[in-house]
């Protein structure tokens, strides 16, 4: 009796591909397609029909992965993601992975169970290598969190970009002492605002001192921190961009308590719009990212995909991000 293994070897692919095609799997090129079909009329080999039955069976539940709910801008894209699925008959799952490598592995071990129908990863802890299997049993998607490698459809905007415009914006506004927020991982997201934000400074020659770099940033106590830090340097750093209007937001409030002038002594640029923004004193200058768009858009693709109707390849819906000028710079 044939089994997977010889379907594999004769359609010169993987056994992952084989069982993609043997679940209807969205991830799959037509052409290989082709081939393990073609591969299982020539070996006679007829899946187990219980097995089948089983990986078929759906919770009509989907999981999305963040850091942590108590950030407005995951509340909010939880909020319009559950909607949609109510109004499609699903269910959603949060799934709060709280910065831990761990964590979200148990979460995303919910699909080997046959748990939940899909994942949203609107975060990503672990480097993707150790992810990746988990596409072989349930649709995963990225929102607004990202990896160049993975080869699954992502919601997301230009974080190069958004970086980019939120430096040079500081810089023309003749702030040449910079400082940077960043967490502790080097997500895709992560990266490209690195790169956005360096390549900024290197158009306008300006210098980076590492001393200004402040890593594993993202509460709002956590920039009451980076304030207190920075106004004990020597060298200090006449800009700041967070990376997070949380993280804006605690240097402002730090800054009140310590009498540190916003933005004669230190201009602060965060990211996201957050409500938060608009409510600080002065007024947050940030990147506004549309999350309403996001989260709707992620949970559109996912329904799609559980219904048949994605695309096999990679997808990328790119969204637009633009500046909001307030007084903190």
């Amino acid at each position: 009796m044939s089994t997977i293994e010889d379907v594999a070897k004769l359609a010169g692919v993987s056994k992952t591909t084989v069982s993609r095609v043997l679940n209807n799997h969205p991830y799959v090129a037509e052409n290989k397609k082709a081939l393990v079909h073609k591969a299982m009329e020539e070996l006679l080999y007829v899946p187990n029909s219980t097995a089948q039955r089983l990986r078929k069976q759906t919770t009509q539940t989907i999981a999305v992965l963040i850091p942590r709910i108590s950030n407005p801008f995951f509340s909010k894209m939880v909020e319009v993601m559950e909607n949609i699925a109510a109004d499609n008959g699903l269910q959603l799952v949060v799934c709060q992975t709280m910065y831990d490598k761990k964590r979200e592995l148990v979460y995303l071990d919910l699909v080997k169970t046959k748990q939940i129908d899909g994942v949203i990863l609107a975060s990503l802890e672990n480097d993707w290598n150790e992810v990746n299997d988990y596409t072989n049993f349930a649709p995963i998607i990225f929102c607004n969190e990202y990896d160049d490698r993975a080869q699954v459809p992502t919601v997301r905007l230009n974080q190069f970009e958004g970086a980019y415009i939120g430096t040079k914006y500081l810089i023309d506004k003749g702030y040449n002492k910079i400082a940077k927020c960043r967490g502790n991982n080097l997500s895709g997201l992560v990266t490209d605002r690195q790169r956005g934000f360096y390549h900024a400074l290197d158009e306008a020659g300006l210098p980076f001192s590492e001393e200004w770099t402040f890593t594993g940033v993202s509460l709002v106590e956590d920039g009451r921190r980076v304030l207190r830090e920075i106004i004990e340097m020597e060298n200090r750093p006449n800009a700041v961009f967070t990376g997070s209007d949380e993280v804006a937001a605690g240097i402002i409030s730090e800054a009140g308590r310590l009498d540190v002038k916003i933005p004669d002594e230190l201009a602060v640029m965060g990211f996201d719009d957050q409500q938060i923004a608009g409510l600080v004193t002065p007024g947050l200058t940030t990147i506004h990212q549309p999350v309403d768009q996001i989260g709707k858009r992620s949970m559109e693709v996912m329904i799609d995909l559980l219904h048949g109707k994605g695309r096999m390849d990679e997808q990328l819906t790119l969204l637009p991000l633009h500046l909001v000028e307030r007084g903190s710079v």
